[in-house]
């Protein structure tokens, strides 16, 4: 049977990242996205909803979200859903949905670079062909 687990999402980020540390010492962020939709409702008015979700990404993508983001900063997000379950301390089980991130890319900022996979990408008004691509440490200006 096939199966596809695919999140595509721009929104705003709700608070500034988190950044921590699993035991192998893999750098691990948490952030929040802000999804908004508008649309005309059958009245005419505009009307507009905001959709939150928790999001997770690992490795140098975690730490390149958390050295150049902050709250309200636009993101492109691709990643995956994914269900986490765990005992609360009063011991009643809980669980929710959140987006584990594969790929992303900077939206905001002056001269915002595309950043994929954690690794950053030349712009297209740079000048740079496609085999000049940038380490995900070098320095992004904002």
């Amino acid at each position: 049977m096939a199966s596809l687990n695919k999140v595509l999402l721009i929104g705003n980020l709700t608070r500034d990242p988190q950044l921590s540390y699993l035991p192998s010492q893999t750098a691990v962020v948490e952030f929040g996205l802000a999804v908004n939709r508008r649309w005309t409702g059958k009245d005419g008015d505009a009307r507009q909803e905001t959709c939150f979700v928790d999001c997770r990404a690992f490795g140098r993508q975690a730490e390149n979200i958390n050295k150049y983001l902050t709250k309200g900063r636009a993101l492109f997000v691709e990643g995956r859903l994914t269900f986490d379950t765990w005992t609360a301390q009063d011991g009643t089980k809980r669980s929710k949905h959140r987006i584990t991130v594969e790929n992303f890319q900077f939206l905001s900022g002056p001269s915002a670079r595309q950043v994929e996979g954690g690794v950053e990408q030349p712009s297209p008004s740079e000048g740079q062909d496609s085999d000049n691509v940038g380490a995900a440490g070098d320095d992004i200006p904002f």
